[in-house]
């Protein structure tokens, strides 16, 4: 009885857990996948074949039941949630945008999926505690606990999503960069050769590859390439993006070479990448020490020390108590 008491009391919030986790992150993942509606206008206008898809795209019988449902429920419940001014507001829609999501729904829906797990966690995981443990003070602190862990389960995805692109952005510029300077220096202007390289590099480093193709996007509907190196460097949180466009900035305001700031960029993002490669290698010795304390120290002991000691057991001691 205790045992199916521990796997109802523990195992099942757990799931509940995993499969508010698993939903979130699909949620997520399709607002993500969502280009936003200039680059889809712009990709329409290439091509007729995608006038036609996106008419039926938008045609409310072919559009997916669970989208809709979150869309229209998604204001009401964000409001309680809701930044209470733009500036707020602007951090929320930037955290969302380092991780992927520029979509105008996308911070409605955050919001509603912080409120639906907060809602989940006290119905289901009260429920659950009640049922199982009683109603007690250990059952309310259960309770609050998976509550609490649902509300900010949507941040944890988020945070992670963020940190996952920044490592790809990261690791993937220095041969961007180096993609680009062969570029400028064989003719290409700095659209031209920001197009080309968003276009080769569309299978190693997609999100390079989408961030570049945004920057065209932009350009080409007007808005000025100071302005588009600017919010692609806040956009998505890399302080290397934000380098890299002061430097293109500064190299187009004094009419300095592209080709060389491009280059003298690429050598310093390498350059930084290899200290942190020995910092972490320098690291290894130190952080080697727990484990071999914890874990293989022991039984080398027992292992050099244990047959000595059973020697010793069972000749002295025998000799001891005889004399």
């Amino acid at each position: 009885m205790t045992l199916l008491a521990f796997d109802f009391g523990y195992v099942l919030p757990l799931a509940l857990f995993g499969a508010f986790a698993a939903a979130a992150w699909i949620v997520l993942e399709m607002v993500a996948s969502r280009k936003p509606r200039a680059e889809e206008r712009l990709e329409e206008f290439k091509d007729p074949r995608l006038r036609r898809a996106g008419k039926e795209k938008e045609n409310p019988k072919s559009s997916s039941a669970v989208s809709n449902v979150l869309k229209m429920a998604s204001p009401a419940l964000a409001k309680p949630l809701r930044p209470k001014n733009a500036g707020e507001e602007g951090k929320l829609k930037e955290r969302l945008s380092h991780a992927g999501f520029r979509h105008e729904a996308t911070p409605g829906i955050f919001l509603s999926m912080k409120v639906i797990g907060l809602g989940v966690g006290v119905v289901l995981g009260g429920g659950t505690m009640i049922f199982t443990s009683g109603l007690n003070k250990d059952a309310l602190l259960r309770t609050v606990m998976i509550a609490g862990g649902l509300f900010y389960l949507p941040d944890m995805i988020v945070w992670f999503l963020a940190r996952r692109r920044k490592q790809a952005i990261f690791l993937g510029l220095p041969d961007a960069l180096d993609l680009m300077v062969v570029c400028v220096e064989a003719g290409l202007g700095l659209d031209q050769a920001l197009r080309k390289v968003a276009d080769e590099m569309k299978k190693s480093y997609r999100v390079i590859a989408e961030e570049f193709t945004l920057c065209n996007f932009q350009i080409q509907m007007g808005k000025s390439r100071r302005q588009v190196l600017t919010d692609l460097g806040n956009r998505t949180g890399v302080d290397d993006l934000r380098a890299l466009a002061a430097v293109l900035i500064q190299a187009e305001k004094f009419g300095s070479s592209v080709g060389q700031a491009l280059r003298v960029q690429s050598d310093a993002m390498r350059t930084r990448r290899r200290q942190m490669a020995e910092e972490k290698a320098a690291k290894t010795a130190v952080q080697l020490i727990f484990p071999l304390v914890l874990f293989i120290f022991p039984g080398i002991f027992v292992v050099l020390v244990g047959p000595a000691a059973i020697t010793m057991i069972r000749e002295m001691f025998p000799a001891m108590n005889g004399g």
